[in-house]
């Protein structure tokens, strides 16, 4: 540990201490536990999202989308949409309209990571998932992990926007010293292993020295399932373990039925199993049909240089490209019949 970084670990500690705030001493004690007992760290791959950086409000990018998509195209769709629906619904000025809209004809043709609008500069930016693990399992939800005032299970859905969205990209923020820790042993982190491709291996190698700082994104939550190869991710993540116990609920209930055509019996099967699952409340665990299902906790760094955020890499692969997703309009916002 170099002379800075322990200074940066000692100076978290004193402000542990100085803050009085027992709440964060009980955070801090079940890192430390949860450091003990999965002492090991399992990749799960990048993900992708959107950062925005207004030089009028100072240097530092925040999150405009969460950092959650599974391909770098999916996150250039999504500030598509968000310039596009800020262009009809957030702008008077044709002359803002104008410029809004020109940044969205970038996106419908060309695979940019980058455009600039109103003064605002958009990036895609990607980011590693990571969960902790004892070398069987994953690690599920900690007692301190946040969790709604009155969950609920029914329908309609109400979700949050979650942590991400305005989630400002300091790399010298910690909060505490065990995620201080973490992010120290992050630095230097790159793929590595003959399982993984010689392109991939390289760009993750470039990154430590392009972007050497880390950011810990805010903890974010998922169902795996054990597969042959070990868990697997089944579905996207969400903002608390009761979100996630939801996702998985939902799944089991109606949803993969529909997606996996499920004849009737195969259907009553996981919807009995659904039922079961919610009204266990706050199980973490759950078997059906010889399969078995576990939340656990996600992790996120992303990489920081000079110019903010890491952008998707060369090796970030795409299953489809850019396209016009959105009607024509014109700087007065009237949008073209198609």
């Amino acid at each position: 540990m170099t002379d800075d970084w322990r200074q940066r670990i000692d100076a978290l500690q004193e402000e542990l201490i100085r803050r009085d705030d027992p709440t964060a001493w009980v955070r801090e004690a079940d890192a430390v536990d949860a450091s003990l007992r999965y002492p090991h760290l399992a990749l799960r791959g990048p993900v992708f999202g959107v950062a925005v950086l207004d030089p009028a409000a100072g240097s530092r990018w925040r999150l405009l989308k969460p950092v959650v998509d599974p391909m770098p195209q999916v996150a250039r769709d999504g500030l598509n949409s968000h310039l596009w629906f800020t262009a009809k619904d957030g702008a008077d000025d044709p002359a803002v309209r104008r410029e809004l809209l020109a940044a969205v004809a970038v996106l419908d043709r060309e695979p940019v990571n980058e455009v600039e609008a109103c003064g605002l500069r958009y990036r895609v930016v990607r980011a590693d998932e990571f969960s902790r693990g004892d070398g069987e399992n994953l690690e599920p939800p900690r007692p301190t992990d946040p969790q709604p005032a009155e969950p609920s299970w029914e329908r309609p859905r109400t979700y949050p926007p979650g942590p991400d969205v305005g989630f400002v990209l300091d790399p010298a923020h910690d909060d505490g010293p065990m995620a201080g820790a973490t992010r120290l042993g992050l630095r230097e982190f790159a793929y590595s292993g003959a399982r993984v491709p010689a392109e991939v291996r390289a760009d993750s190698e470039r990154a430590v020295d392009s972007h050497p700082d880390i950011v810990l994104l805010p903890t974010c939550f998922g169902a795996v399932e054990r597969g042959t190869g070990g868990w697997e991710p089944s579905g996207g993540l969400a903002a608390t373990p009761h979100e996630a116990r939801r996702h998985l609920y939902d799944g089991m209930a109606e949803v993969w039925a529909v997606l996996y055509q499920y004849d009737d019996a195969k259907r009553a099967v996981y919807a009995k199993a659904a039922e079961e699952f919610r009204a266990l409340g706050r199980a973490d665990e759950f078997s059906v049909a010889e399969r078995h299902f576990r939340i656990c906790r996600v992790d996120r760094m992303l990489r920081m240089g000079l110019d903010g955020p890491e952008p998707p890499r060369p090796s970030d692969h795409d299953e489809y490209g850019p396209m016009q997703i959105h009607p024509t309009m014109d700087e007065h916002g009237t949008i073209a019949p198609d």
